[in-house]
């Protein structure tokens, strides 16, 4: 649980020390979900025998599930919006696949 707890904090800590959005949103997802899954299986082993062991199972799952597509939809609109900042970002691939998908207007 410790464990857990300091990589919540280095999360909390990450969000408030990284300097743009695409990296706070790193910080938010990676180590707080690791965290709260090492905090989730300290409760389980705490309360090992009863039932509601299985209510932390689908919590654990829950935010599996969740939380990385929650953020990487927070980027995606971050990028499309153009909040982020193109001086951090060391390769832009989607750049090149936006470009790519874009309407030709030389066609019609």
């Amino acid at each position: 649980m410790l464990v857990g707890a300091a990589l919540s904090f280095a999360a909390g800590v990450g969000l408030v020390r990284f300097p743009d959005l695409l990296s706070r949103l790193h910080t938010s997802t990676k180590p707080q979900i690791l965290g709260l899954l090492l905090i989730l299986v300290g409760l389980g082993l705490r309360l090992a025998p009863e039932p509601r062991v299985g209510i932390l199972l689908l919590i654990a799952l829950f935010q599996i599930l969740t939380v990385p597509v929650a953020g990487h939809i927070a980027g995606r609109v971050t990028y499309r919006t153009g909040r982020a900042r193109g001086d951090l970002i060391a390769i832009d691939e989607l750049r090149e696949r936006l470009n790519e998908d874009a309407p030709d207007s030389s066609r019609s």
